[in-house]
């Protein structure tokens, strides 16, 4: 008896409809992805068994290297444009558009008031050596409010529901930590959140 010949076809499979989803998928990361804002020191934050979340918007980032060097600012440029006008007006400082331009591109707020317009005309590769050497003073200003009193009331000027929210380094001294945070209690700003890591179960 005669075999019978299975007649071989080729399998062909379209491709076009996954390549579709794919770009798709592709602009719908792109399009709702939030980048993250480069701080101006490295902070490594304690752990932390607390998984409240901090909102993504309308919050006053504060920062503490271990040093004690405080920076500041907030995602929201137009805030940042707001504070910037509210300080210079206040310690009567004038930048040129240079100078605005990289205040707005700077993540952060962290050179003394007497040193900003400086700071501020260096070259932008520049400017990331030296705001690690600087950061805002917690000193007094004759006997008034100090710097970082007078950056936290213009942010709170910019937007009055504007939260706080603290990161400090884990080597960070308690007694740098506790000094500012007095500074936002001598100005009834009792209400802030911690950043910390999660801790894993591994690290207990």
């Amino acid at each position: 008896m005669a075999k019978i010949k299975i007649q071989k076809k080729d399998i062909w499979i379209d491709m076009t409809p996954m390549s579709d989803v794919m770009t798709l998928l592709l602009c719908f990361f792109m399009l709702t992805s939030t980048f993250l804002t480069p701080e101006p020191i490295q902070v490594t934050a304690p752990n932390s068994v607390s998984e409240v979340k901090i909102p993504e918007s309308d919050v006053l980032n504060i920062l503490v290297s271990p040093e004690g060097k405080i920076f500041l600012g907030t995602e929201n440029k137009n805030y940042m444009r707001d504070m910037m006008d509210t300080m210079t007006d206040k310690f009567g400082i004038t930048l040129n558009a240079t100078q605005q331009k990289h205040f707005l591109e700077d993540a952060m707020a962290g050179a003394p008031m007497s040193q900003l317009a400086a700071y501020l005309s260096l070259e932008p590769e520049k400017m990331g050596e030296a705001i690690q050497k600087l950061g805002i003073p917690t000193d007094s200003i004759n006997g008034g409010k100090s710097e970082f009193q007078e950056w936290v009331s213009a942010a709170r000027n910019a937007n009055p529901d504007i939260r706080l929210a603290i990161k400090c380094d884990s080597k960070t001294p308690y007694k740098l930590v506790k000094a500012m945070m007095s500074e936002l209690q001598d100005m009834n700003e009792n209400r802030y959140q911690l950043i910390t890591n999660l801790k894993t179960a591994s690290e207990d």
